[in-house]
């Protein structure tokens, strides 16, 4: 079985040559015994491949300068379990996932594998197609049958009769003001039917701000808001896209707390998360999708939740036989690091800082950063990290920095100037162009080696947007470009404020893996502020903890090895984790179980060292 995709953002086919060739065309075998395999549209913008003529040689894939074709060739078992396909040259879905009643599936897989299309079909957004478009588009009857015997059987049943009331929280809560106003209360008021407002805004933390105009809300209590309105409705179906964005740590345990009790109610719950320590405290089962972003995704049969987590980062589904990742991702235990950096050398030192900003106030202990070493910064929203970041870059007392500043700070220790490089927590690019400008300028940067250039660009994955348009990038891209902004930035201190937010759990792991090499390599320092506990597990050398109140007063500790960083941290926010046995991940215990209570016995909140 033959797929032929064609990313029709990417195809440029007036860009190909400057004689008007479109090799795509000239060079593909068919053309000479006179098939049209591949022929311009009707408007020249793009081109069409004709699937049942490909013999599928790539040399198209090969010749195109935009990478704008696959042709993947799948098993043939495969050909009658397409689920969804948008069109001919577009994307398409094989299998489906299987929700059940009084349960929490949990969605893994990268960005375009599928989850938002596996959504839509369970919500009725789109209707299964097996495949065919336009006058052959299946009916009821045949979709109906084609699930019978199976539990997706009875879903479609109810779906088709309009019995099944179904509840969808958004992926991008950022736009939520723009078809919503009004004050929290008031939304949050319509959604009520089990009149439990008081009760979900105490579990969520929303009483402050019910008053609040929903347009000055914050991104962390857009999110919290858009879940206590989908948890308030009355449904059978609840569909959560990306819960945990904008979350901090305690905020994403309460969000999975409260989740987790719909199925006590018999609700069927189906939620898409990256965070993999809050997807397995929150699940039940998983589904994990694969194949190629863009092209095809692959729904992997149901796994136990610890067993579906492992299989995703090991990369080898055992029942299906199948590997769709070359090397595992295995997490190492590390030691705890108190004498690794005593002997290093001082990048930057700083004393006590005191800022106040309004009514908010924050006091940093002073402390020091060495060469190669990486602080993790955890703690809850509102407690002034970024302000902390700002102030490490002497900015402050201004908020209209861009991407491409690097600011100057004093050196006390070795009385020289720093520079200081900054991936923001809120991204705007202004700078018009595409991303192969600034491909072109870290392959050009002089202080870079070529294997520092070349490990970014592709761990980020740059080459495969390079023809794309600076203003069209989604979130997860423009967060990937403003990190190979900053990593390729010449400076002697790196700051990234949130990381990991947009990116899928691989590109995530990736990005951490990219960090630790780099300031390694580079034996420059960096501050890390990150929510993902996995991702800051990866990436932090030493911890600096923040404590007191959000929104009144930050208190910023002194850097503390890892282990003690977040044994710190995790007693403040009352979560224990434990490793996994195989993956040595880690994994938030359940509440009041053997193993939360055990650990906070005997104070060991991280993990029981072995």
């Amino acid at each position: 079985m033959r797929i032929a995709v064609l990313n029709k953002d990417f195809c440029k086919p007036d860009k190909c040559s400057p004689f008007g060739e479109k090799p795509c065309i000239k060079y593909c075998p068919r053309v000479r015994t006179g098939d049209k395999t591949i022929v311009l549209s009707p408007d020249e913008k793009f081109v069409i491949i004709t699937e049942s003529l490909c013999s599928g040689e790539g040399i198209c894939i090969k010749k195109c300068p935009f990478k704008a074709i696959s042709i993947v060739n799948l098993p043939d078992p495969l050909e009658n379990q397409i689920s969804y396909r948008y069109g001919q040259d577009q994307f398409s879905l094989f299998r489906m996932a299987i929700p059940k009643k009084g349960k929490v599936l949990g969605l893994i897989g990268q960005n375009g594998i599928g989850k938002s299309t596996l959504l839509k079909l369970l919500s009725n957004e789109l209707k299964i197609n097996f495949g065919r478009f336009g006058e052959e588009h299946p009916d009821w009857k045949e979709i109906i049958e084609h699930f019978k015997g199976s539990e997706l059987h009875q879903y479609f049943i109810e779906l088709k009769d309009n019995k099944v009331k179904i509840i969808y929280k958004p992926q991008n809560i950022t736009v939520i003001p723009k078809f919503v106003s009004g004050k929290v209360v008031d939304l949050l008021n319509k959604n009520d039917r089990g009149k439990q407002l008081d009760q979900i805004s105490e579990n969520l933390n929303l009483s402050k701000i019910l008053d609040r105009d929903i347009s000055v809300l914050s991104g962390g209590e857009l999110q919290r808001v858009a879940i206590a309105a989908a948890y308030l409705k009355d449904g059978e179906v609840y569909l959560f896209d990306e819960p945990s964005s904008y979350l901090d740590v305690s905020e994403r345990i309460n969000m999975a707390k409260l989740i987790r009790t719909l199925s006590e109610k018999n609700k069927t719950i189906i939620v898409v998360e990256h965070d993999l320590a809050i997807l397995d405290y929150l699940s039940d089962y998983v589904s994990i999708l694969y194949g190629q972003p863009g092209v095809y995704g692959i729904v992997s049969h149901p796994q136990g939740v610890r067993v579906g987590i492992n299989i995703y980062l090991n990369g080898y589904i055992k029942d299906e036989n199948i590997r769709f990742r070359e090397d595992p991702i295995i997490f190492h235990e590390r030691p705890p690091q108190e004498s690794l950096f005593d002997s290093g050398d001082i990048v930057f030192s700083y004393d006590d800082i005191e800022i106040s900003l309004g009514r908010f106030h924050l006091n940093a202990s002073g402390s020091e950063i060495h060469a190669g070493e990486i602080i993790g910064i955890l703690g809850p929203n509102g407690i002034g990290k970024t302000t902390f970041i700002n102030s490490i870059a002497n900015i402050v007392n201004t908020d209209n920095y861009n991407l491409t500043d690097e600011h100057e700070i004093f050196n006390e220790e070795n009385s020289q100037k720093l520079k200081v490089a900054i991936k923001p927590q809120y991204i705007k690019i202004e700078e018009e162009g595409q991303v192969s400008d600034i491909i072109t300028k870290i392959k050009l940067a002089p202080h870079l080696s070529q294997s520092y250039k070349k490990r970014l660009i592709n761990n980020l994955n740059l080459e495969n947007i390079k023809e794309r348009n600076l203003s069209e990038l989604s979130g997860g891209e423009l967060q990937r470009i403003t990190i190979a902004k900053c990593l390729s930035t010449e400076a002697d201190i790196y700051l990234f404020d949130e990381p990991s937010a947009f990116l899928d759990v691989e590109m995530r792991l990736q990005v951490a893996q990219l960090l630790r090499k780099s300031i390694e390599e580079l034996k420059k320092s960096g501050f890390v502020v990150e929510h993902d506990i996995i991702t800051q597990d990866f990436i932090a050398d030493s911890i600096l903890v923040f404590e007191g109140s959000p929104g009144l007063e930050g208190n910023a500790l002194p850097p503390q090895n890892l282990r003690d960083g977040f044994n710190t941290f995790l007693k403040i926010m009352g979560i224990t984790f434990r490793r996994d046995g195989i993956t040595k991940r880690p994994r938030v215990n359940k509440i009041g179980s053997n193993k939360d209570i055990y650990q906070k016995r005997i104070n060991e909140y991280y993990y029981i060292p072995k």
